[in-house]
């Protein structure tokens, strides 16, 4: 894939993320979760209004294999897990779904790799 169809992917992908966000579900995406927590926002000087932040919590296998310090952010229990639905997001940008697939793991692959060679990575979602 050129590199503005991999944007494209990945676009889509967070798309179908943050509806999975809204709809208070966490998304499992092989080496890590996304999900909302709940916090609280300091409003004026004596207000403090609940809030839900979005955390992205990286795999055990994933933290203990490349030795990641992570901030502790509880998922609630009561909080539905589900996969990526690669056919959903491939029906969004009109691409097959194994290519959607491959390109999402190929991706994860390449930042596991950064992270094996202590590069600084950014990968961000809108």
């Amino acid at each position: 894939l050129s590199f503005p169809e991999i944007c494209k992917v990945w676009a889509s992908t967070s798309r179908h993320i943050r509806r999975q966000l809204l709809q208070k579900r966490a998304v499992d995406i092989g080496v890590g979760t996304f999900a909302l927590v709940p916090a609280h926002a300091m409003v004026g000087e004596d207000k403090v209004l609940p809030v839900e932040r979005p955390v992205f919590q990286p795999c055990r296998l994933l933290r203990k294999f490349y030795k990641l310090k992570c901030a502790k952010s509880k998922i609630p229990d009561e909080t539905p897990f589900v996969q990526l639905d690669f056919e959903h997001i491939a029906a969004d940008i009109h691409f097959r779904r194994e290519i959607v697939e491959r390109c999402i793991h190929e991706t994860l692959l390449f930042f596991a790799g950064a992270l094996r060679d202590n590069k600084e990575v950014e990968f961000s979602f809108k």
